[in-house]
């Protein structure tokens, strides 16, 4: 915290005492950290959503959700892409810079896109140390479980809070795997240990068994992060424009709690429709 010293140049009055000077303490709001968030584990169940500017950052906050994760979703919801495997890092970083100055609370987490970490450890945390000084991410997510989990130690060792992802790993599920339910309870509890061992302080199951997911929910010692992986989860993550109702289509798992996609569509109509017979200006 940053302390503000003030210079005065008048004299005290006659008989009475100089006082030293005192800084001021200025005021500050500090962010959720990954260690607040880790001590929840089986103790109190959290909302996460995805916000992707500032605006929708900030509506997130203020709805007292207070975990936002700036996902490589944004390349489908956003961005126009098929799959969110051509998510840039430099995307990633637009996106979440915006986040980070629309919000003030929140836990920021942002995701490492594809090949952002793939190479080495090296290249890994120089991406990582790009998304925390550029973007004002918390932490950040990658997905893979035993595979990675030397990615997690390197950036973990360096002081970068890291969130796994495993089950359906949507940067590669396009390229094979798919996106139907992983059910491999054998490899789904060795990614779990793994991401945990390496120093992850939570872990996402994305359409995982549901059965499975609240067994790993039971083994681990970190919160998991559902999303279409049943209810056991210590927290449950969902895209916002899913929730909102901004596309016609979402995932099965998703619920809707909102329409605005058909009143966006009804007062830009309203809009038309007045700008071509008059009515606005008015």
């Amino acid at each position: 915290m940053r302390s503000v010293v003030v210079i005065s140049n008048e004299r005290p009055a006659d008989g009475a005492e100089a006082r030293p000077y005192e800084p001021i303490k200025a005021a500050t709001v500090r962010r959720i950290t990954a260690s607040a968030i880790a001590r929840r584990k089986g103790k109190q169940r959290f909302p996460v959503c995805t916000a992707y500017d500032a605006p929708f950052g900030r509506f997130v906050e203020e709805a007292g959700i207070d975990v936002i994760l700036v996902g490589d979703s944004v390349g489908n919801v956003v961005l126009g892409y098929d799959e969110t495997t051509p998510v840039t890092v430099d995307e990633m970083i637009h996106h979440a810079k915006a986040v980070s100055r629309g919000t003030s609370r929140a836990h920021v987490i942002v995701d490492m896109p594809f090949g952002s970490y793939h190479v080495s450890d090296e290249d890994a945390l120089r991406n990582a140390i790009r998304m925390v000084k550029e973007a004002g991410a918390c932490s950040v997510k990658l997905e893979g479980g035993v595979h990675e989990a030397e990615r997690i130690s390197a950036l973990t060792a360096a002081g970068i809070p890291v969130v796994g992802h495993i089950g359906v790993t949507p940067q590669t599920a396009g390229l094979g795997p798919g996106y139907k339910m992983r059910t491999n309870r054998e490899r789904l509890l060795a990614d779990a240990r793994a991401v945990e061992a390496a120093g992850a302080f939570a872990i996402v199951l994305e359409v995982v068994d549901p059965q499975i997911a609240g067994e790993i929910t039971q083994m681990l010692h970190i919160p998991t992060i559902g999303i279409g992986a049943g209810a056991a989860c210590d927290a449950q993550v969902l895209v916002i424009h899913d929730l909102l109702g901004m596309y016609p289509h979402s995932p099965s798992f998703a619920k809707r709690y909102a329409d605005i996609g058909s009143v966006a569509v009804t007062a830009l109509r309203a809009f038309g429709d007045d700008v071509r017979n008059g009515g606005f200006p008015s």
